[in-house]
């Protein structure tokens, strides 16, 4: 196995090193239609001009040391590409480019290394990075690259746990959250889940998620009327989608499978909320196991996971409230119990509402990104209704 020499080597480099290159995948895609993906999609053959232009980018990240259970997620990249290749291109076709896979480097480090420093080069160039894993503990190697960006951001992840771990050094895949949420400096203004288990979360957790005034979402919550997690993925700048979170029936493919969980359906959905957010600019899937996967079925799934993004990505309305409000219908709600006026939004590119949430005076450049929160209308109602809605509070309580 190719492994990836110490980060010392690499502090001045354009990231071609990090990979193998694309013609191994672009060989076996001779048999494909003309209109399937795999005669589609460029192949990057390490030279970065590739690059320029291209609108997503596929990594493959063969790591699986932090897996704990999992071990055996390294080898799973290159079976999603199989079946998604063989996918029809969506109505409204975006460019993208496979990167190939970063191998695992001498230290676990080093494999956080090339991630970052990749994701830092994507993003930098307006590109959004579609992390395939590998085990999820490499969403604190994604998260790190937007210290580049010198702004705060949202991470939402979909899980069917918590992965706080026990200390502040617990860098693994059912811990790497202590890293994200304790990394100085700090540029996490939000962290929310969706899809939790209440059985398999312990209680303190909860507590401290709330303390914090962060979002968790029951998976019992959401599965009624899954359109409520649009909000909260319209809010993220990062995505971090762990497949364990789907029922073993639907997906069988990683240790941690149990029998609830979302069905594909469902995930198909939430992977089509990401892409067609304005704001999330990165997206990573991980913990699929192809040891534990029954005729490729979940590979299949991540595949037209992968499908619905991109095809969500095409619809992008660029209707994100920052400036000019000219092209929102705006709303003043009073509550006159809680002596506050509310303000909401509602696009007319894509009748979606945001709500306005104030912040002290002299504090712009930080929050600008923030007070504008992504809401439901049911919420506008709420609040016609003198209800403060929670989401509208726990902003408030972070801004201030």
């Amino acid at each position: 196995m190719k492994m990836l020499p110490s980060v010392q080597h690499f502090r001045c480099m354009d990231i071609s090193v990090f990979f193998k290159p694309g013609s191994y995948w672009q060989k076996q895609t001779t048999e494909l239609h003309t209109s399937q993906l795999g005669k589609k999609i460029t192949f990057f053959t390490g030279d970065t001009d590739e690059i320029n232009g291209k609108k997503i980018a596929i990594i493959g990240v063969c790591e699986d040391r932090n897996a704990g259970e999992n071990a055996g997620c390294d080898k799973g990249p290159d079976v999603i590409r199989k079946q998604f290749y063989r996918l029809f291109q969506c109505d409204h076709p975006v460019d993208i480019i496979d990167l190939g896979n970063i191998e695992p480097g001498n230290e676990i480090s080093d494999t956080y290394f090339a991630l970052n420093e990749t994701c830092q080069f994507l993003l930098k160039k307006q590109i959004i990075p579609l992390i395939l894993g590998g085990s999820q503990d490499l969403t604190y190697a994604n998260y790190l690259a937007y210290e580049c960006m010198e702004q705060t951001v949202n991470l939402v992840t979909i899980d069917y746990r918590l992965d706080l771990g026990k200390t502040e050094n617990d860098l693994t895949s059912k811990g790497f959250l202590n890293k994200v949420i304790l990394h100085k400096p700090n540029y996490l203004f939000n962290f929310g889940n969706i899809g939790h288990q209440r059985y398999m979360v312990e209680p303190e957790l909860l507590e401290l998620m709330n303390n914090m005034y962060f979002d968790s979402f029951r998976l019992g919550e959401m599965q009624p009327a899954p359109q409520r997690t649009e909000p909260i993925i319209r809010n993220a700048d990062i995505l971090s989608f762990d497949i364990s979170a789907i029922r073993m029936s639907e997906s069988p493919g990683s240790a941690h499978a149990g029998p609830n969980g979302f069905y594909g359906e469902e995930a198909a959905q939430l992977c089509r909320y990401a892409g067609m957010s304005d704001k999330l600019t990165s997206f990573g899937i991980y913990e699929y196991n192809p040891l534990f996967d029954r005729a490729e079925q979940s590979a299949m799934l991540i595949a037209q996971m992968m499908w619905c993004f991109v095809e969500g990505f095409s619809q992008r309305k660029q209707d994100y409230p920052i400036g000019d409000y000219s092209e929102y219908d705006k709303y003043i709600v009073p509550l006159s119990d809680q002596h506050h006026e509310l303000v909401f939004y509602k696009s007319n590119k894509s009748d979606r509402w945001w709500m306005d949430v104030p912040y002290p005076a002299g504090q712009q450049e930080k929050y600008e990104r923030h007070h504008i929160v992504p809401c439901t209308y049911e919420e506008y109602l709420q609040a016609s209704n003198e209800e403060m809605p929670d989401r509208w509070w726990r902003t408030y309580q972070k801004l201030v």
